[in-house]
């Protein structure tokens, strides 16, 4: 291990040392002594630190990636120590955070802007086997990702990415345009001239706010010790997934709701097919070939889509023009069921006479997502102590900004009218 790291780690457990003692009211002479040890071995470490980074130079250039990376590894770290146990006890009793929650609270309360105490959004994550990405987005603007919040969430399926703002409205310049070449007509003759390089400013303002109220009765407080900190994370992951699922595709755009991309197809200018047929492999095969031959995508592989459960169920139960497969069977064989997203939260009901639905296919060109969703610091925990005051339970409410656009329409189609009975 490099000698730069292991002075790092000391440098943390330094800072959560001094957190613990600095919380004391009336510290005594001993606590005093050891403040002022860990305070002079906290300056002496900074110089040893720096030392050891230019020392270190050759080896950092060898490691390569590994090392380019360590900014993110040891923020990924710091935010495995949340707690959000601590966030419930200081809420309810007025505890003292410490540690690597205090550190990070007290970080994130420097950008302003919260009534209660500010949870980041990693804390949300989930623990077991999570990934630390180390790719970055591909628009001309590149912002911080906040990669696989909700691992399981549909819009995490069909390719969106979740992107990190401090404050401000945001815009990604996104190409549009294709540039051509083209080839000289003679020897003395010129090539083709300049194409012009367009691209197309994606806005997102923090214009919606989405509140979650948890209520947490005094014995869970009491009873419950650490096992609290997996259930408000668990309980607040879902409600939020399930809420941000249902904005990105179905927003109304009104009533403090994002504009959704299937709601708002027409004015992201995203294409919209009308099947008006059984649904059939052919219905998306046709949309996969438009996208391979817009160059959005390369494969058929590379498209996702977003079903109904009851257009998977007429799928599979329809006999297809091949012996012994049905129509769900041929659809598989050419877009991975990895890439296929069920879900009844985010597209409507079947509906119509005959009963039809619709389906969402996306795919990422050029490594960029198809979607967007951008949100504005941390989630902010607030208390309310007097709806369950006389219980002597804690209801806090958790509020997020949030936004969504789309980044190039050419990377989403629309198809409706998909039937599931006869006409």
């Amino acid at each position: 291990m490099l000698e730069s790291v292991k002075i790092a780690r000391r440098q943390s457990e330094i800072r959560q040392t001094l957190a613990e003692l600095a919380g004391k009211e009336t510290p005594s002479e001993d606590e005093i002594r050891q403040m002022d040890e860990l305070d002079r071995e906290y300056r002496s470490n900074e110089t040893r630190y720096r030392a050891a980074l230019i020392a270190e130079d050759t080896e950092r250039r060898d490691a390569g990636d590994e090392l380019e990376t360590r900014s993110a590894q040891e923020w990924a770290d710091l935010m495995a120590g949340f707690e959000m146990r601590q966030v419930a006890l200081a809420l309810d009793e007025g505890r003292q955070l410490d540690g690597q929650t205090a550190e990070i609270v007290s970080e994130l309360r420097s950008a302003g802007g919260f009534r209660g105490i500010p949870v980041p959004w990693q804390a949300l994550e989930a623990r077991a086997g999570e990934t630390i990405a180390s790719g970055t987005p591909n628009p001309v603007q590149t912002r911080p990702i906040i990669d696989r919040l909700f691992p399981d969430s549909v819009a995490a399926r069909m390719g969106a990415q979740m992107i990190s703002i401090d404050a401000g409205a945001v815009e990604w310049p996104v190409t549009t345009s294709a540039v051509t070449a083209g080839w000289a007509d003679g020897e003395t003759a010129n090539v083709a001239g300049p194409t012009v390089y367009a691209t197309t400013d994606r806005a997102m303002s923090p214009d919606h706010n989405l509140g979650i109220q948890m209520r947490i009765t005094r014995k869970t407080l009491k009873q419950s010790g650490a096992a609290i900190e997996q259930a408000v994370r668990r309980d607040m992951s879902g409600a939020m997934g399930a809420a941000m699922d249902q904005a990105t595709f179905l927003g109304t755009g009104a009533n403090g709701q994002p504009l959704g991309v299937i709601t708002g197809a027409g004015t992201y200018g995203i294409t919209s097919t009308a099947v008006d047929a059984l649904a059939e492999w052919a219905a998306f095969r046709a949309g996969v070939t438009r996208f391979m031959t817009a160059n959005a995508a390369n494969a058929p592989g590379q498209v996702r889509a977003l079903l109904r459960p009851e257009l998977w169920d007429y799928m599979e139960g329809k006999q297809s023009i091949l012996p012994d497969l049905s129509e769900w069977d041929r659809l598989l064989k050419n877009i991975p069921a990895a890439n296929i997203a069920m879900t009844s939260n985010a597209l409507e009901e079947p509906s119509g006479s005959p009963l039809a639905t619709s389906s969402l296919l996306t795919t990422s060109a050029g490594g960029v997502a198809p979607i967007f969703i951008g949100a504005w610091g941390a989630v902010d925990m607030i208390r309310d102590p007097y709806s369950d005051a006389q219980s002597g339970g804690l209801r806090i409410t958790a509020l997020a900004t949030m936004d969504v656009t789309v980044a190039r329409e050419a990377q989403l189609e629309l198809l409706t009218g998909l039937e599931l009975e006869a006409a």
